[in-house]
Protein backbone atom coordinates (compact mmCIF):
# COMPACT_ATOMS: atom_id res chain seq x y z
CA UNK A 1 0.00 0.00 0.00
CA UNK A 2 3.03 2.32 -0.05
CA UNK A 3 3.62 2.20 -3.75
CA UNK A 4 2.09 5.66 -4.50
CA UNK A 5 4.78 8.26 -3.77
CA UNK A 6 3.53 11.62 -2.50
CA UNK A 7 5.20 13.44 -5.38
CA UNK A 8 3.02 11.81 -8.03
CA UNK A 9 0.75 14.33 -9.74
CA UNK A 10 -2.39 14.61 -7.67
CA UNK A 11 -5.87 14.76 -9.21
CA UNK A 12 -6.32 18.22 -10.68
CA UNK A 13 -8.98 20.47 -9.25
CA UNK A 14 -9.72 22.73 -12.20
CA UNK A 15 -13.11 24.42 -12.19
CA UNK A 16 -13.56 23.88 -15.92
CA UNK A 17 -16.49 21.71 -16.92
CA UNK A 18 -14.65 19.66 -19.56
CA UNK A 19 -12.80 16.47 -18.43
CA UNK A 20 -9.02 16.56 -18.22
CA UNK A 21 -7.49 15.07 -21.34
CA UNK A 22 -4.70 13.34 -19.42
CA UNK A 23 -7.06 11.52 -17.07
CA UNK A 24 -9.41 10.51 -19.88
CA UNK A 25 -6.43 9.12 -21.81
CA UNK A 26 -5.30 7.23 -18.71
CA UNK A 27 -8.81 5.89 -18.18
CA UNK A 28 -9.07 4.72 -21.80
CA UNK A 29 -5.69 3.03 -21.51
CA UNK A 30 -6.82 1.16 -18.39
CA UNK A 31 -10.16 0.22 -19.89
CA UNK A 32 -12.06 2.42 -17.43
CA UNK A 33 -14.00 4.29 -20.12
CA UNK A 34 -16.19 2.37 -22.54
CA UNK A 35 -16.81 3.79 -25.96
CA UNK A 36 -19.42 1.17 -26.73
CA UNK A 37 -22.03 0.04 -24.19
CA UNK A 38 -25.35 -1.69 -24.68
CA UNK A 39 -27.26 -0.49 -27.73
CA UNK A 40 -30.52 0.87 -26.41
CA UNK A 41 -33.10 3.02 -28.12
CA UNK A 42 -34.29 6.10 -26.28
CA UNK A 43 -37.18 5.14 -24.03
CA UNK A 44 -36.43 1.41 -24.18
CA UNK A 45 -36.93 -0.27 -20.78
CA UNK A 46 -33.96 -0.92 -18.53
CA UNK A 47 -33.58 -4.64 -17.85
CA UNK A 48 -31.86 -4.88 -14.46
CA UNK A 49 -30.91 -7.60 -11.98
CA UNK A 50 -31.44 -6.46 -8.40
CA UNK A 51 -29.36 -8.32 -5.83
CA UNK A 52 -30.25 -8.56 -2.17
CA UNK A 53 -29.49 -10.91 0.70
CA UNK A 54 -31.86 -12.89 2.89
CA UNK A 55 -31.06 -14.84 6.08
CA UNK A 56 -30.37 -18.54 5.63
CA UNK A 57 -32.65 -19.06 8.61
CA UNK A 58 -35.16 -16.61 10.07
CA UNK A 59 -33.84 -14.62 13.00
CA UNK A 60 -30.10 -15.24 12.53
CA UNK A 61 -27.81 -12.43 11.33
CA UNK A 62 -24.61 -14.22 10.36
CA UNK A 63 -25.37 -16.25 7.21
CA UNK A 64 -27.18 -15.01 4.14
CA UNK A 65 -28.16 -16.07 0.63
CA UNK A 66 -27.41 -13.67 -2.22
CA UNK A 67 -30.38 -13.71 -4.54
CA UNK A 68 -31.23 -11.74 -7.66
CA UNK A 69 -34.51 -10.76 -9.22
CA UNK A 70 -35.03 -9.39 -12.71
CA UNK A 71 -36.90 -6.11 -13.07
CA UNK A 72 -37.76 -3.94 -16.04
CA UNK A 73 -37.74 -0.22 -15.31
CA UNK A 74 -39.15 2.52 -17.50
CA UNK A 75 -36.44 5.17 -18.04
CA UNK A 76 -38.91 8.03 -17.64
CA UNK A 77 -39.73 6.70 -14.15
CA UNK A 78 -36.07 6.26 -13.18
CA UNK A 79 -33.50 8.66 -11.73
CA UNK A 80 -29.80 8.43 -10.91
CA UNK A 81 -28.39 10.49 -8.04
CA UNK A 82 -24.64 11.13 -8.16
CA UNK A 83 -23.55 11.58 -4.55
CA UNK A 84 -20.58 13.75 -3.53
CA UNK A 85 -18.27 13.05 -6.47
CA UNK A 86 -16.28 16.10 -5.46
CA UNK A 87 -13.36 17.68 -7.29
CA UNK A 88 -11.06 17.01 -4.31
CA UNK A 89 -10.99 15.25 -0.97
CA UNK A 90 -9.11 15.42 2.32
CA UNK A 91 -7.90 11.84 1.74
CA UNK A 92 -5.22 11.51 -0.93
CA UNK A 93 -6.11 7.97 -1.94
CA UNK A 94 -9.80 8.75 -1.73
CA UNK A 95 -9.21 11.59 -4.20
CA UNK A 96 -7.26 9.31 -6.53
CA UNK A 97 -10.00 6.67 -6.47
CA UNK A 98 -12.65 9.31 -7.13
CA UNK A 99 -10.72 10.42 -10.20
CA UNK A 100 -10.45 6.82 -11.35
CA UNK A 101 -14.14 6.11 -10.77
CA UNK A 102 -15.52 9.28 -12.35
CA UNK A 103 -15.10 8.34 -16.05
CA UNK A 104 -17.02 5.11 -15.53
CA UNK A 105 -19.81 6.99 -13.74
CA UNK A 106 -19.86 9.50 -16.59
CA UNK A 107 -20.20 6.69 -19.13
CA UNK A 108 -23.00 5.17 -17.03
CA UNK A 109 -24.82 8.52 -17.01
CA UNK A 110 -24.41 8.98 -20.75
CA UNK A 111 -26.10 5.64 -21.39
CA UNK A 112 -28.86 6.31 -18.87
CA UNK A 113 -29.48 9.87 -20.03
CA UNK A 114 -29.77 8.74 -23.65
CA UNK A 115 -32.43 6.25 -22.52
CA UNK A 116 -34.47 8.98 -20.84
CA UNK A 117 -33.33 8.56 -17.21
CA UNK A 118 -33.35 11.67 -14.99
CA UNK A 119 -29.86 12.61 -13.75
CA UNK A 120 -29.42 14.47 -10.45
CA UNK A 121 -25.93 15.69 -9.50
CA UNK A 122 -25.57 16.07 -5.74
CA UNK A 123 -22.14 17.45 -4.74
CA UNK A 124 -23.06 18.36 -1.17
CA UNK A 125 -21.96 21.76 0.10
CA UNK A 126 -20.99 22.94 -3.36
CA UNK A 127 -24.08 24.74 -4.64
CA UNK A 128 -22.55 28.23 -4.81
CA UNK A 129 -20.44 27.61 -7.96
CA UNK A 130 -23.59 26.39 -9.70
CA UNK A 131 -25.83 29.31 -8.68
CA UNK A 132 -26.40 30.32 -12.31
CA UNK A 133 -26.08 26.88 -13.87
CA UNK A 134 -29.22 25.82 -15.78
CA UNK A 135 -29.26 22.44 -13.99
CA UNK A 136 -29.21 24.17 -10.60
CA UNK A 137 -31.91 26.65 -11.60
CA UNK A 138 -34.01 23.78 -12.93
CA UNK A 139 -33.82 21.97 -9.58
CA UNK A 140 -34.79 25.09 -7.64
CA UNK A 141 -37.73 25.75 -9.96
CA UNK A 142 -39.41 22.39 -9.35
CA UNK A 143 -42.63 23.02 -7.38
CA UNK A 144 -42.81 21.68 -3.86
CA UNK A 145 -45.09 18.84 -2.91
CA UNK A 146 -47.81 18.93 -0.29
CA UNK A 147 -46.28 16.28 1.98
CA UNK A 148 -42.69 15.25 2.72
CA UNK A 149 -41.34 12.14 4.40
CA UNK A 150 -40.26 12.60 7.99
CA UNK A 151 -36.77 14.12 8.31
CA UNK A 152 -36.20 14.22 4.53
CA UNK A 153 -33.94 17.23 5.04
CA UNK A 154 -31.78 15.54 7.70
CA UNK A 155 -28.84 13.16 7.71
CA UNK A 156 -29.84 9.55 8.54
CA UNK A 157 -27.50 7.43 10.66
CA UNK A 158 -29.61 4.28 10.90
CA UNK A 159 -32.97 2.88 9.87
CA UNK A 160 -34.95 0.33 11.91
CA UNK A 161 -33.90 -2.59 9.67
CA UNK A 162 -30.28 -2.03 10.76
CA UNK A 163 -30.90 -2.01 14.49
CA UNK A 164 -30.25 -5.74 15.08
CA UNK A 165 -27.32 -5.86 12.68
CA UNK A 166 -23.68 -5.50 13.62
CA UNK A 167 -22.10 -2.71 11.59
CA UNK A 168 -19.28 -4.41 9.65
CA UNK A 169 -16.39 -1.93 9.80
CA UNK A 170 -14.85 0.57 12.21
CA UNK A 171 -14.84 4.00 10.56
CA UNK A 172 -14.38 6.09 13.69
CA UNK A 173 -10.95 7.25 12.50
CA UNK A 174 -12.53 8.83 9.41
CA UNK A 175 -11.53 5.99 7.14
CA UNK A 176 -8.50 7.57 5.47
CA UNK A 177 -6.10 4.91 4.18
CA UNK A 178 -3.23 7.25 3.23
CA UNK A 179 0.26 6.70 4.52
CA UNK A 180 1.45 9.42 6.90
CA UNK A 181 3.79 10.75 4.20
CA UNK A 182 1.09 10.79 1.53
CA UNK A 183 -1.38 12.58 3.76
CA UNK A 184 1.11 15.26 4.81
CA UNK A 185 2.17 15.94 1.22
CA UNK A 186 -1.46 16.05 0.08
CA UNK A 187 -2.50 18.48 2.84
CA UNK A 188 0.43 20.72 1.91
CA UNK A 189 -0.66 20.75 -1.73
CA UNK A 190 -4.24 21.53 -0.85
CA UNK A 191 -3.11 24.49 1.24
CA UNK A 192 -0.90 25.69 -1.62
CA UNK A 193 -3.94 25.55 -3.90
CA UNK A 194 -5.90 27.70 -1.47
CA UNK A 195 -8.15 24.88 -0.27
CA UNK A 196 -9.13 23.81 3.21
CA UNK A 197 -7.26 20.50 3.75
CA UNK A 198 -10.10 19.22 5.94
CA UNK A 199 -12.83 20.02 3.40
CA UNK A 200 -11.20 20.91 0.06
CA UNK A 201 -14.13 20.23 -2.27
CA UNK A 202 -15.51 23.13 -4.30
CA UNK A 203 -17.70 21.45 -6.91
CA UNK A 204 -18.35 18.12 -8.61
CA UNK A 205 -15.34 16.59 -10.35
CA UNK A 206 -15.33 17.80 -13.95
CA UNK A 207 -14.78 14.28 -15.31
CA UNK A 208 -18.53 13.88 -14.86
CA UNK A 209 -20.43 15.93 -17.42
CA UNK A 210 -23.53 17.90 -16.44
CA UNK A 211 -26.10 18.30 -19.21
CA UNK A 212 -27.37 21.83 -18.80
CA UNK A 213 -30.49 21.10 -20.81
CA UNK A 214 -31.68 17.98 -18.97
CA UNK A 215 -29.90 17.36 -15.65
CA UNK A 216 -30.52 18.70 -12.14
CA UNK A 217 -28.08 19.91 -9.47
CA UNK A 218 -29.09 19.84 -5.80
CA UNK A 219 -27.83 18.73 -2.41
CA UNK A 220 -31.17 19.30 -0.67
CA UNK A 221 -33.29 16.39 0.48
CA UNK A 222 -36.49 18.39 -0.04
CA UNK A 223 -35.51 19.65 -3.50
CA UNK A 224 -34.55 16.18 -4.64
CA UNK A 225 -37.79 14.76 -3.21
CA UNK A 226 -39.67 17.41 -5.21
CA UNK A 227 -37.91 16.28 -8.38
CA UNK A 228 -38.68 12.62 -7.74
CA UNK A 229 -42.35 13.25 -7.03
CA UNK A 230 -43.08 15.85 -9.68
CA UNK A 231 -41.42 13.72 -12.38
CA UNK A 232 -43.24 10.61 -11.12
CA UNK A 233 -39.99 8.75 -10.42
CA UNK A 234 -40.59 5.19 -9.22
CA UNK A 235 -36.97 3.98 -9.14
CA UNK A 236 -33.74 5.64 -7.96
CA UNK A 237 -30.14 4.50 -8.46
CA UNK A 238 -27.46 5.91 -6.12
CA UNK A 239 -23.85 6.14 -7.22
CA UNK A 240 -20.85 8.06 -5.93
CA UNK A 241 -18.93 8.22 -2.68
CA UNK A 242 -18.57 7.27 0.06
CA UNK A 243 -20.82 4.29 0.55
CA UNK A 244 -20.52 3.99 4.32
CA UNK A 245 -20.95 7.71 4.89
CA UNK A 246 -22.61 10.05 2.38
CA UNK A 247 -24.22 7.49 0.07
CA UNK A 248 -25.96 5.87 3.03
CA UNK A 249 -26.54 8.89 5.22
CA UNK A 250 -27.30 12.01 3.17
CA UNK A 251 -30.89 13.33 3.13
CA UNK A 252 -31.08 11.99 -0.44
CA UNK A 253 -29.11 8.84 0.43
CA UNK A 254 -30.05 5.19 0.55
CA UNK A 255 -31.35 5.09 4.11
CA UNK A 256 -33.59 8.14 3.88
CA UNK A 257 -35.07 7.18 0.51
CA UNK A 258 -35.65 3.57 1.57
CA UNK A 259 -37.28 4.73 4.79
CA UNK A 260 -39.51 7.06 2.74
CA UNK A 261 -40.79 4.12 0.71
CA UNK A 262 -38.91 5.02 -2.47
CA UNK A 263 -37.55 2.08 -4.45
CA UNK A 264 -33.83 2.74 -4.36
CA UNK A 265 -30.78 0.68 -5.34
CA UNK A 266 -27.03 1.16 -5.06
CA UNK A 267 -24.78 0.80 -8.11
CA UNK A 268 -22.39 -1.38 -6.12
CA UNK A 269 -19.39 -1.11 -8.46
CA UNK A 270 -19.69 2.68 -8.87
CA UNK A 271 -18.79 3.60 -5.33
CA UNK A 272 -15.97 3.56 -2.79
CA UNK A 273 -15.71 3.41 1.00
CA UNK A 274 -13.87 5.48 3.56
CA UNK A 275 -12.20 2.56 5.31
CA UNK A 276 -8.71 2.23 6.76
CA UNK A 277 -7.38 -1.37 6.82
CA UNK A 278 -5.61 -0.49 10.10
CA UNK A 279 -9.08 -0.53 11.71
CA UNK A 280 -11.38 -3.47 12.47
CA UNK A 281 -11.96 -5.89 10.90
CA UNK A 282 -8.43 -5.30 9.51
CA UNK A 283 -9.18 -6.34 5.94
CA UNK A 284 -8.22 -5.06 2.51
CA UNK A 285 -9.66 -1.60 1.71
CA UNK A 286 -11.82 -3.03 -1.07
CA UNK A 287 -12.98 -5.84 1.18
CA UNK A 288 -14.19 -3.11 3.52
CA UNK A 289 -16.36 -1.85 0.68
CA UNK A 290 -17.63 -5.40 0.09
CA UNK A 291 -18.64 -5.67 3.74
CA UNK A 292 -20.59 -2.41 3.54
CA UNK A 293 -22.32 -3.58 0.36
CA UNK A 294 -23.27 -6.80 2.16
CA UNK A 295 -24.75 -4.68 4.96
CA UNK A 296 -26.74 -2.60 2.47
CA UNK A 297 -28.07 -5.64 0.59
CA UNK A 298 -29.17 -7.22 3.87
CA UNK A 299 -30.67 -4.28 5.71
CA UNK A 300 -31.20 -1.25 3.45
CA UNK A 301 -31.85 -1.90 -0.26
CA UNK A 302 -30.83 -4.02 -3.27
CA UNK A 303 -27.87 -3.30 -5.55
CA UNK A 304 -27.11 -3.44 -9.27
CA UNK A 305 -23.86 -3.20 -11.26
CA UNK A 306 -22.99 -0.78 -14.05
CA UNK A 307 -22.39 -3.47 -16.67
CA UNK A 308 -26.15 -4.00 -16.72
CA UNK A 309 -26.34 -0.74 -18.69
CA UNK A 310 -22.85 -0.63 -20.20
CA UNK A 311 -22.17 -4.27 -21.03
CA UNK A 312 -18.81 -5.90 -20.44
CA UNK A 313 -17.71 -6.37 -16.83
CA UNK A 314 -18.39 -4.39 -13.65
CA UNK A 315 -15.98 -1.57 -12.84
CA UNK A 316 -12.95 -2.48 -10.75
CA UNK A 317 -10.32 -0.19 -9.27
CA UNK A 318 -6.81 -0.69 -10.63
CA UNK A 319 -5.43 -1.32 -7.12
CA UNK A 320 -8.04 -4.01 -6.43
CA UNK A 321 -5.92 -7.05 -7.28
CA UNK A 322 -7.79 -9.51 -5.09
CA UNK A 323 -8.75 -12.89 -6.45
CA UNK A 324 -12.35 -13.87 -5.83
CA UNK A 325 -12.92 -17.00 -3.75
CA UNK A 326 -16.38 -18.54 -3.44
CA UNK A 327 -16.96 -20.63 -0.32
CA UNK A 328 -19.75 -23.17 -0.79
CA UNK A 329 -20.96 -24.50 2.57
CA UNK A 330 -23.70 -27.12 2.82
CA UNK A 331 -23.13 -29.73 5.52
CA UNK A 332 -24.51 -29.86 9.08
CA UNK A 333 -22.27 -32.53 10.60
CA UNK A 334 -19.12 -30.49 11.23
CA UNK A 335 -20.73 -27.04 11.58
CA UNK A 336 -18.58 -25.44 8.90
CA UNK A 337 -21.35 -22.91 8.32
CA UNK A 338 -20.33 -21.39 11.66
CA UNK A 339 -16.56 -21.98 11.40
CA UNK A 340 -16.09 -20.81 7.81
CA UNK A 341 -18.18 -17.63 8.20
CA UNK A 342 -15.67 -15.85 10.51
CA UNK A 343 -12.77 -17.41 8.58
CA UNK A 344 -14.13 -15.65 5.47
CA UNK A 345 -13.26 -12.31 7.09
CA UNK A 346 -10.18 -13.22 9.10
CA UNK A 347 -7.86 -13.98 7.45
CA UNK A 348 -9.29 -14.36 3.94
CA UNK A 349 -10.50 -10.82 3.29
CA UNK A 350 -6.97 -9.52 3.73
CA UNK A 351 -6.09 -11.19 0.41
CA UNK A 352 -9.33 -12.13 -1.31
CA UNK A 353 -12.73 -10.97 -2.34
CA UNK A 354 -14.98 -13.52 -0.62
CA UNK A 355 -18.47 -14.79 -1.39
CA UNK A 356 -20.22 -17.29 0.89
CA UNK A 357 -22.84 -19.62 -0.62
CA UNK A 358 -24.99 -21.69 1.76
CA UNK A 359 -27.48 -24.49 1.42
CA UNK A 360 -31.11 -23.54 1.96
CA UNK A 361 -32.49 -24.31 5.43
CA UNK A 362 -35.82 -25.60 4.10
CA UNK A 363 -34.40 -27.33 0.99
CA UNK A 364 -30.88 -28.36 2.01
CA UNK A 365 -29.95 -29.82 -1.38
CA UNK A 366 -30.48 -26.41 -2.98
CA UNK A 367 -27.82 -23.70 -2.83
CA UNK A 368 -29.36 -20.28 -3.64
CA UNK A 369 -26.91 -17.94 -5.33
CA UNK A 370 -24.59 -20.72 -6.58
CA UNK A 371 -24.58 -18.87 -9.92
CA UNK A 372 -22.11 -16.45 -8.34
CA UNK A 373 -19.50 -19.21 -8.63
CA UNK A 374 -19.20 -18.36 -12.33
CA UNK A 375 -17.56 -15.04 -11.33
CA UNK A 376 -15.08 -16.61 -8.88
CA UNK A 377 -11.39 -17.40 -9.34
CA UNK A 378 -11.26 -20.17 -6.72
CA UNK A 379 -13.67 -22.49 -4.90
CA UNK A 380 -13.48 -23.60 -1.28
CA UNK A 381 -15.87 -26.55 -0.94
CA UNK A 382 -17.44 -27.83 2.27
CA UNK A 383 -20.47 -29.89 1.24
CA UNK A 384 -21.68 -33.33 2.35
CA UNK A 385 -23.90 -35.72 0.37
CA UNK A 386 -26.09 -33.21 -1.40
CA UNK A 387 -27.93 -33.83 -4.67
CA UNK A 388 -28.77 -30.34 -5.95
CA UNK A 389 -30.92 -29.34 -8.92
CA UNK A 390 -29.06 -30.21 -12.15
CA UNK A 391 -28.55 -26.57 -13.13
CA UNK A 392 -26.85 -25.84 -9.79
CA UNK A 393 -24.45 -28.77 -10.02
CA UNK A 394 -23.71 -27.76 -13.61
CA UNK A 395 -22.40 -24.44 -12.32
CA UNK A 396 -19.85 -26.38 -10.24
CA UNK A 397 -18.96 -28.65 -13.15
CA UNK A 398 -18.47 -25.67 -15.44
CA UNK A 399 -16.22 -23.98 -12.86
CA UNK A 400 -14.06 -27.11 -12.64
CA UNK A 401 -13.99 -27.61 -16.41
CA UNK A 402 -12.60 -24.08 -16.76
CA UNK A 403 -9.46 -25.28 -14.94
CA UNK A 404 -9.99 -23.09 -11.87
CA UNK A 405 -8.58 -24.09 -8.46
CA UNK A 406 -10.65 -26.11 -5.99
CA UNK A 407 -9.89 -26.38 -2.28
CA UNK A 408 -11.82 -29.13 -0.50
CA UNK A 409 -12.15 -29.78 3.21
CA UNK A 410 -13.45 -32.81 5.10
CA UNK A 411 -16.75 -33.93 3.49
CA UNK A 412 -15.94 -32.30 0.13
CA UNK A 413 -14.69 -35.74 -0.97
CA UNK A 414 -18.33 -36.92 -0.98
CA UNK A 415 -19.98 -33.58 -1.66
CA UNK A 416 -22.50 -34.44 -4.34
CA UNK A 417 -23.51 -38.09 -4.08
CA UNK A 418 -25.44 -40.24 -1.67
CA UNK A 419 -24.10 -43.38 -0.01
CA UNK A 420 -24.88 -46.48 -2.10
CA UNK A 421 -27.83 -44.97 -3.95
CA UNK A 422 -28.47 -42.65 -6.89
CA UNK A 423 -29.79 -39.12 -6.77
CA UNK A 424 -33.57 -38.72 -6.44
CA UNK A 425 -35.60 -37.94 -9.52
CA UNK A 426 -35.05 -34.36 -10.66
CA UNK A 427 -31.77 -34.03 -8.74
CA UNK A 428 -28.14 -34.44 -9.86
CA UNK A 429 -25.10 -36.15 -8.39
CA UNK A 430 -21.37 -36.54 -9.09
CA UNK A 431 -20.25 -39.96 -7.82
CA UNK A 432 -16.71 -39.65 -9.23
CA UNK A 433 -16.06 -36.18 -7.78
CA UNK A 434 -13.46 -37.40 -5.27
CA UNK A 435 -11.29 -38.98 -7.94
CA UNK A 436 -11.98 -36.28 -10.54
CA UNK A 437 -11.30 -33.25 -8.33
CA UNK A 438 -8.93 -34.48 -5.65
CA UNK A 439 -7.40 -37.76 -6.82
CA UNK A 440 -8.87 -39.35 -3.70
CA UNK A 441 -10.79 -42.52 -2.87
CA UNK A 442 -12.77 -41.87 0.30
CA UNK A 443 -14.39 -45.01 1.77
CA UNK A 444 -15.19 -44.25 5.41
CA UNK A 445 -13.60 -42.92 8.57
CA UNK A 446 -12.16 -44.45 11.70
CA UNK A 447 -14.10 -44.26 14.95
CA UNK A 448 -14.61 -40.93 16.64
CA UNK A 449 -13.16 -42.38 19.83
CA UNK A 450 -9.75 -42.89 18.18
CA UNK A 451 -7.35 -39.97 18.55
CA UNK A 452 -5.81 -38.84 15.25
CA UNK A 453 -2.22 -37.59 15.25
CA UNK A 454 -1.29 -35.52 12.19
CA UNK A 455 2.30 -35.27 10.97
CA UNK A 456 3.95 -33.32 8.17
CA UNK A 457 5.75 -35.12 5.34
CA UNK A 458 9.38 -33.92 5.65
CA UNK A 459 10.07 -34.00 1.92
CA UNK A 460 7.33 -31.41 1.26
CA UNK A 461 8.28 -28.93 4.01
CA UNK A 462 9.11 -26.19 1.47
CA UNK A 463 5.75 -26.41 -0.30
CA UNK A 464 3.98 -22.99 -0.50
CA UNK A 465 0.90 -24.44 1.19
CA UNK A 466 2.98 -25.14 4.31
CA UNK A 467 4.58 -21.69 4.40
CA UNK A 468 4.57 -20.13 7.86
CA UNK A 469 3.34 -23.33 9.55
CA UNK A 470 5.53 -24.96 12.19
CA UNK A 471 6.03 -28.57 11.04
CA UNK A 472 5.24 -30.34 14.27
CA UNK A 473 2.64 -33.02 14.88
CA UNK A 474 -0.75 -32.19 16.39
CA UNK A 475 -4.01 -33.86 17.35
CA UNK A 476 -6.81 -33.48 14.80
CA UNK A 477 -10.21 -32.22 15.83
CA UNK A 478 -12.07 -35.10 14.18
CA UNK A 479 -11.82 -38.72 13.13
CA UNK A 480 -9.30 -39.93 10.56
CA UNK A 481 -10.68 -40.44 7.07
CA UNK A 482 -9.84 -43.60 5.16
CA UNK A 483 -8.80 -42.26 1.76
CA UNK A 484 -6.04 -44.58 0.51
CA UNK A 485 -4.93 -44.94 -2.12
CA UNK A 486 -4.72 -41.43 -3.52
CA UNK A 487 -3.77 -40.82 -7.14
CA UNK A 488 -0.06 -41.54 -7.68
CA UNK A 489 0.39 -38.03 -9.13
CA UNK A 490 -0.90 -36.39 -5.94
CA UNK A 491 1.65 -34.79 -3.60
CA UNK A 492 0.90 -35.71 0.00
CA UNK A 493 1.78 -32.95 2.49
CA UNK A 494 0.40 -34.39 5.75
CA UNK A 495 -0.51 -37.82 7.06
CA UNK A 496 -2.60 -39.01 9.99
CA UNK A 497 -2.31 -42.01 12.32
CA UNK A 498 -4.59 -43.79 14.76
CA UNK A 499 -3.49 -46.65 16.97
CA UNK A 500 -3.55 -50.05 15.30
CA UNK A 501 -4.21 -48.84 11.75
CA UNK A 502 -2.09 -47.83 8.73
CA UNK A 503 -1.42 -44.14 8.22
CA UNK A 504 -3.69 -42.19 5.87
CA UNK A 505 -3.03 -39.11 3.74
CA UNK A 506 -4.59 -36.07 5.41
CA UNK A 507 -3.66 -33.24 3.01
CA UNK A 508 -2.44 -33.30 -0.58
CA UNK A 509 -2.33 -31.41 -3.86
CA UNK A 510 -3.55 -32.76 -7.17
CA UNK A 511 -3.41 -31.48 -10.76
CA UNK A 512 -6.67 -32.48 -12.44
CA UNK A 513 -7.18 -33.79 -15.96
CA UNK A 514 -8.45 -30.34 -16.95
CA UNK A 515 -5.14 -28.85 -15.78
CA UNK A 516 -6.64 -27.12 -12.76
CA UNK A 517 -5.11 -27.20 -9.30
CA UNK A 518 -6.81 -28.90 -6.37
CA UNK A 519 -5.97 -29.19 -2.71
CA UNK A 520 -7.82 -31.48 -0.34
CA UNK A 521 -7.60 -32.05 3.39
CA UNK A 522 -9.71 -34.40 5.49
CA UNK A 523 -9.28 -31.91 8.35
CA UNK A 524 -12.12 -29.47 8.88
CA UNK A 525 -13.86 -30.52 12.08
CA UNK A 526 -14.78 -27.72 14.46
CA UNK A 527 -11.73 -28.28 16.63
CA UNK A 528 -9.43 -27.92 13.62
CA UNK A 529 -10.57 -24.34 13.02
CA UNK A 530 -9.41 -23.49 16.53
CA UNK A 531 -5.85 -24.19 15.37
CA UNK A 532 -4.11 -21.18 13.77
CA UNK A 533 -2.04 -23.63 11.71
CA UNK A 534 -5.17 -25.03 10.07
CA UNK A 535 -6.51 -21.60 9.18
CA UNK A 536 -3.11 -20.71 7.76
CA UNK A 537 -3.14 -23.96 5.76
CA UNK A 538 -6.43 -23.06 4.06
CA UNK A 539 -5.30 -19.51 3.34
CA UNK A 540 -2.04 -20.78 1.87
CA UNK A 541 -3.90 -23.35 -0.23
CA UNK A 542 -6.09 -20.67 -1.77
CA UNK A 543 -3.09 -18.43 -2.49
CA UNK A 544 -1.31 -21.41 -4.07
CA UNK A 545 -4.38 -22.27 -6.11
CA UNK A 546 -4.72 -18.84 -7.73
CA UNK A 547 -0.97 -18.33 -8.21
CA UNK A 548 0.02 -20.40 -11.23
CA UNK A 549 3.61 -19.21 -10.79
CA UNK A 550 4.23 -21.41 -7.75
Amino acid sequence: MNRIPPRLPAPRVSSRLRPHAWLIAFALLCGLVRADGVDRAAGAPLDLRLRHQIPVEPGQTERYHRVERAERWEPAATAIIVCDMWDSHHGYRAALRTGELAPRINDFLIQARASGVTIIHAPSGCMEPYAAHPARLRAMAVPGVTEYPADIAKWCYQIPAEERAKYPIDQTDGGEDDTVEEHAAWAKKLEADGRNPKAPWLRQIDLIEIDGERDFISDSGTEIWNILRQRKIDHVILTGVHTNMCVLGRPFGLRRLAQAGQQVVLARDLTDTMYNPASAPYVNHFSGTDLIIDHIERHVCPTISSDQLLGGSPFRFADDRRSHVAIVVNEPEYETATTLTPFATDPLRKDFRVSLIHGAADQPDSMPGIELLAEADALLLSVRRRTPPPEQLQVVRDFVAAGKPVIGIRTASHAFHLRNRPAPAGAADWPTLDADLFGGSYQNHHGNDLQTTVEFVPATSSHPILRGIEPKSFVAGGSLYQVSPVDPTAEVLMVGRVAGHPEEPVAWTFVRADGGRSFYTSLGAKGDFEQPAFRQLLRNALLWGVDSGE
